[in-house]
């Protein structure tokens, strides 16, 4: 099994897609909401830092917004609008947090920062990254969710929209709202990471 816990999204994604053709909206947000409800909440999770409270309300809320503003669009838009949304929460949440510690930024004392990714490198399209390939070890579930989490947030959401949500490069890149070099950037420095932090996992090393 390589990653094979955030890969198997693309036969569930297909069948729920078939299935909530002939339903009502509601129907189909119900559906919809089984379908992805548990990897976005993981995906938050990472994103809060283990804020599993938060992680639910923006996920929630998510869902809320995409039904008031796209209940009737097909439900193949549905999964790029929801990761947007997402996004778009996650980030007010961020900056709500951001201007909350600088009220109290008095008490941290020589707070080491740490920089996310910005610089765009040229780099091959990511899809002929195979996140299976690039990450070859038999890891459990719990350890690749705790690699994840020490990434910087835009590699967090890179790795999580390309790798396990299949989302191709233009369409990750639309709901970051970042460029198409940037999403190839921090896939690829998401990939190198994982790989150093999960190399001492790999008991084919002696």
């Amino acid at each position: 099994m390589v990653l094979s816990l955030l890969m198997d999204s693309t036969s569930a994604k297909e069948k729920s897609i078939a299935i909530q053709q002939s339903l009502s909206p509601e129907q189909r947000l119900h559906h919809f909401m089984q379908a992805v409800s548990g990897r976005a909440l993981i995906m938050m999770e990472s994103a809060c830092r283990g804020q599993q409270d938060i992680a639910a309300d923006l996920v929630q809320e998510t869902f809320i917004s995409l039904y008031e503003h796209y209940p009737n669009h097909p439900i193949e838009e549905w999964y790029p609008l929801f990761y947007t949304i997402l996004n778009n929460k996650l980030n007010d949440w961020r900056r709500k947090e951001a201007r909350r510690q600088q009220r109290f930024g008095w008490l941290r004392i020589n707070q080491p920062h740490r920089e996310d990714d910005t610089e765009e490198i040229e780099i091959a399209d990511v899809q002929q990254i195979e996140p299976s390939l690039a990450l070859t070890q038999d890891f459990t579930f719990e350890e690749i969710r705790q690699a994840i989490q020490t990434l910087p947030l835009r590699q967090q959401q890179a790795f999580m929209l390309r790798a396990w949500e299949e989302f191709d490069t233009a369409t990750t890149a639309q709901i970051m709202k970042c460029s198409v070099g940037s999403v190839k950037t921090h896939y690829h420095r998401a990939i190198q990471a994982l790989k150093i932090y999960l190399a001492h996992l790999d008991d084919s090393e002696e």
